[in-house]
């Protein structure tokens, strides 16, 4: 696993170290390009390998050179846009709360310029994520499947019950090393709830397609999370098949595919429906029986595809919890005790949106970062 991880890493791109070290208002710092994008970091900081790029920003690994530690550097631009301003301080706000083994650690911020344009977002490096290990050719031995699954409730069961939804569950925001220890990343869609975790508007795009519980595809009122429990349910399933379950190509396809695969549903599994339009064209497709589980994944054991049927119930009413599923059958082999789960220090919340704009948002960012480093100076 190790020389696959190696590999990938290899071929994402080049680091461009021919900048000077500059002393600013804020200290010295580090000027590297991460293939076209300049990096701004902490002079400790030495640069080694790209990791990845994206809508969210670049992020490239690390050395830390007083302590040695690995690292890895997200980059993320909050001068324009107020989405993106708005991701990283959800990550900021959460990850200074949660405290546990199989959610990854924030260890610094960096906002090298009091403007705020950039934020840098410093977490323990992990090898790869999992949706790099994730191919047909490779079937997982069925311990290491449960392992992992393990680990991801273990994390979504902390988050859950401290009324944080991820909202964007996938392959790839799942970070694994060569032991194959997991840790959930990527908060900047995740959101808290007030109250019940049931009354959570649906306000915002959220949650990957391919990973998207029904009831955001059919554009229900409220939601709650429950949908990350089918997010699990889909990684689950490619973890056993080797290819994503529902690959759809947009909306209405990807229920398609959903109904094909777990058959029509009846009037009691529809009742969560709030609107008739919704309700109207699934009465409209011709029936199907759907696909057993057994024969998509014939190498699976019998309580694994009892607790994924459990995860990828239509009707989120009836789906599993985090804590449930921890409690299966399937997962008696692994040690588990709820006197043992962390929790979180004192509540959190994320109650902003875009709406207020790039300007109030970069404000709270910056109070946030001073927050984070008064936390960190007690740890």
């Amino acid at each position: 696993m190790m020389m696959m991880m190696q590999q990938h890493r290899n071929n994402v791109g080049v680091i461009n170290n021919n900048f000077r070290n500059t002393h600013t208002n804020n200290g010295w710092h580090k000027f590297f390009k991460v293939w076209d994008t300049v990096f701004q970091v902490e002079a400790k900081y030495e640069p080694k390998d790209p990791i990845g790029r994206g809508a969210y920003g670049v992020v490239c690994s690390c050395i830390n050179t007083l302590t040695k530690e690995k690292v890895a550097i997200k980059k993320i631009n909050v001068l324009d846009n107020s989405v993106e301003a708005l991701k990283a301080l959800r990550e900021l706000k959460i990850l200074r709360h949660v405290r546990h083994k199989n959610i990854i650690a924030l260890k610094d911020v960096m906002i090298p310029s009091a403007k705020c344009e950039d934020v840098y977002l410093v977490f323990e490096l992990m090898d790869a994520d999992l949706g790099t290990q994730i191919r047909p050719s490779l079937r997982l031995p069925n311990n290491t499947i449960k392992y992992l699954m393990f680990q991801l409730l273990n994390g979504l069961d902390y988050l859950h019950s401290s009324n944080i939804i991820h909202r964007d569950l996938k392959p790839g925001n799942l970070l694994v090393n060569a032991k194959w220890d997991l840790k959930i990343c990527d908060f900047g869609l995740a959101t808290t709830t007030k109250g019940s975790p049931q009354s959570q508007p649906a306000t915002e795009y959220v949650v990957t397609r391919w990973y998207r519980a029904p009831e955001l595809l059919l554009q229900c009122h409220t939601y709650g999370p429950a949908i990350d429990i089918w997010s699990v349910g889909c990684i689950f399933a490619e973890l056993l098949g080797g290819n994503p379950l529902f690959p759809g190509k947009n909306q209405v396809d990807q229920l398609m595919k959903i109904i094909c695969i777990l058959g029509t549903q009846n009037n009691s599994n529809l009742g969560f429906l709030t609107s008739w339009e919704a309700l109207n064209l699934l009465k409209s497709w011709p029936y199907t029986p759907g696909i057993n589980f057994e024969s998509l994944f014939p190498y699976a054991d019998q309580e694994g595809l009892d607790l994924l049927n459990k995860m990828l119930q239509f009707d989120p009413r009836k789906r599993i919890t985090a804590a449930e599923a921890l409690q299966h059958p399937y997962m008696r082999s692994m040690y588990y005790s709820l006197t043992s789960q962390p929790t979180t220090p004192y509540p959190c919340t994320v109650d902003v949106t875009a709406d207020v704009g790039v300007d109030k948002i970069r404000k709270m960012i910056w109070d946030e970062m001073f927050l984070y480093h008064i936390e960190a100076a007690f740890q």
